[in-house]
């Protein structure tokens, strides 16, 4: 960083223009130091420090002394003064810290991790008060300026050093430090805090008019100043840019125009079970702290815990919410955003504090569908009455078809198996009636892998036999208009006793089974399975399973869907699923909505069995393995 174009007499004449105390000191403390300045040290003085010390200062380091022999830095906590040219000294390691940096670098160290542990030895030390910190300064450590790094090390805080690029960036951080330290004082208003609480309010039209990327760095330096509402406009922009990620809004919470939006968005964490530190009792805390009724937030977080809450804004924007949540809750998740993305600029923000729909990541239902590049979208459509150019629209996520199946999918593990029942021209919400066990209904919309997981086995149920195999399954509506039943975490095998659930589905209409199950034991020992089974009022019209190589087939099977014709003995596994697949769509047009079952949030229920009860002469067996932690 070359300090040619920094004015260092106009940097430090605003600094100490604009000096007062700290909110928190007391007259004390306002009374020790009147300005943070000194006079600046002659070139005689610079050129004998350097030649006591045997190195030429660094130039940022050296003009800083020509304007100001030292500093009053007035950390809250951590380096108070720094020295003048008389006052620094080669720090020397008096802490014997090389020996455990050192030990710490492992076999191939990263360069800065090398640089840090020799840091102790050549430092130059700058401090002359401080609380157990220092102020080093790294020759080792230089720039093609000449500029050495600086490392801050507080001692008392157990952590690595900070560094920064050179004296300069030190000192601009601490400028910004000194702003943000008292920004509480009603009277600390100047040039400076004017200029950034301008650029807050420019940045706040900028994401209103979608130029979010205009508006992020206006945000980060405000923010540097410590500005207030600096971090909650700066939170938004940052939480859509990464949708899944936490991110707390202050006092908005407590708010009542804000409050729908940001208190269930500060509820995801703990409901969703990432919370830990002190659990639901802390949260309520923090949020009772922030001026929230402690019986709104409870209610908050157990709608959003149970998966019943709903993000309902007014106006046209809340109508388009609750069309677009009507499609992604069945899994037309791509026509639901398209809902949301034309409906965006329709969008009114309840006060000056709020520039985009946070509240929307809150919504069990829409929530998912805001990816990375979703919510760029949204901060780069201009919205609450700001005008300026739509963004080019995020291509849809969901892929025509089956085929997606045989790929690798974010929570699908490789080896798992996958199931479905189709009903044609079914609403999805009779399902439980047509193949539910008994007294089935529709779950709130959930992560259909977490419903798989935490369902009870046959034997942690009364009233089940073990050889039942009833699956949890997630439900929709396909875009040709099935009603689909899916479970893609099969614990079961395909086996002897299968029934399938064909002919009770289709009461309403055509129904299809598909089990794939390409699992096996070992080798040989049980060989990948594709089974496809169609019926109709009640009926089996035609059924096939394949097993390795060996094929059974009842019915009259239409010709494009010939297992014979599909399975082929010479090509590999994955082959014969991907031809059959694509038949099923051409031929009984069948889909699946990719997203809604990999990243989203559908209804779930509990199937009757898939297996049939072993008759007398059939053996069964059920074996069960627990894992002993030491």
């Amino acid at each position: 960083m070359s300090s040619e174009s920094f004015n260092w007499h106009d940097f430090l004449r605003r600094w100490q223009e604009e000096w007062v105390p700290r909110a928190d000191e007391d007259d004390d403390g306002e009374q020790a130091v009147v300005s943070p300045a000194r006079p600046g040290a002659d070139e005689a003085a610079i050129a004998a420090a350097e030649e006591r010390l045997g190195r030429r200062l660094p130039p940022s380091y050296r003009e800083f002394l020509a304007v100001s022999d030292g500093w009053h830095v007035d950390e809250t906590a951590g380096v108070y003064q720094l020295g003048g040219a008389a006052d620094i000294e080669w720090f020397r390691d008096p802490y014997d810290m090389t020996p455990l940096y050192e030990q710490n670098l492992g076999d191939d160290p990263r360069e800065e991790d090398v640089l840090l542990a020799g840091m102790w030895r050549r430092a130059l030390r700058l401090e002359t008060d401080s609380d157990m910190s220092h102020a080093l300064l790294d020759p080792g450590d230089s720039d093609q300026d000449g500029e050495w790094a600086l490392y801050v090390y507080k001692g008392w805080g157990g952590e690595l050093p900070h560094r920064y690029s050179s004296f300069r960036a030190y000192m601009e951080a601490m400028y910004r430090g000194f702003h943000s330290d008292r920004v509480e004082r009603p009277d600390f208003v100047n040039a400076t805090t004017r200029l950034q609480d301008a650029h807050v309010e420019e940045a706040r039209r900028l994401a209103l008019r979608g130029r979010y990327e205009e508006a992020l760095p206006l945000l980060e330096e405000a923010l540097s100043f410590g500005r207030p509402r600096s971090a909650v406009l700066l939170n938004q922009l940052r939480h859509l840019l990464a949708p899944h990620s936490s991110r707390g809004y202050g006092s908005l919470v407590a708010d009542p125009r804000y409050l729908p939006e940001i208190l269930p968005v500060e509820a995801m964490a703990p409901a969703s079970g990432q919370w830990r530190l002190g659990g639901d009792d802390h949260w309520l805390g923090m949020m009772a702290a922030r001026g929230a009724a402690r019986e709104t937030a409870e209610a908050v977080l157990r709608a959003m815990r149970d998966g019943t809450h709903r993000y309902a804004p007014a106006g046209p924007w809340g109508r388009a919410v609750a069309e677009a949540r009507e499609s992604a809750r069945w899994g037309a998740t791509d026509v639901a955003w398209r809902v949301l993305r034309d409906a965006l600029p329709l969008w009114e923000s309840p006060g000056p504090s709020l520039i985009a729909p946070i509240g929307l990541l809150a919504d069990p239902v829409l929530g998912p569908l805001v990816t990375p590049e979703r919510g760029q979208e949204i901060l780069a459509t201009p919205r609450a009455g700001e005008r300026g150019p739509a963004p080019q629209p995020v291509p849809d996520l969901d892929p025509p078809g089956l085929a997606w199946l045989t790929e690798p999918a974010a929570n699908r593990r490789p080896h798992d198996g996958y199931r479905c029942v189709w009903v044609e021209g079914a609403d999805p919400s009779r399902l439980p009636a047509l193949i539910g066990e008994e007294g089935a209904v529709l779950s709130a919309p959930a992560d259909p892998r977490k419903a798989s997981w935490r369902a009870p086995r046959p034997h942690e149920r009364q009233g089940v036999e073990l050889w039942e195999d009833r699956a949890v399954v997630a439900v929709g509506r396909t875009a040709e208009a099935w009603a689909f039943a899916f479970d893609g975490h099969s614990h079961h095998h395909l086996n002897k006793l299968f029934l399938s659930p064909a002919p009770a589905a289709s009461l309403s209409g055509r129904a299809v089974v598909v089990w794939r199950d390409p699992r096996r034991s070992s080798p040989g020992d049980h060989p990948a399975a594709f089974h496809l089974s169609v019926a109709e009022r009640g009926e089996e019209l035609y059924a096939f399973t394949v097993r390795g190589t060996e094929i059974q087939r009842s019915g009259a099977i239409p010709e494009a869907l010939d297992p014979a014709r599909l399975f082929r003995p010479q090509d590999c596994e994955v082959d014969g699923e991907l031809r059959a697949l694509e038949a099923l769509r051409t031929e009984l047009g069948l889909s699946l909505p990719r997203f809604a079952l990999t990243h989203g949030r559908l209804p779930t229920f509990t199937t009757r069995s898939w297996t049939r009860a072993p008759r007398a002469d059939e053996g069964f067996a059920y074996a069960c393995f627990v894992r002993h932690r030491p």
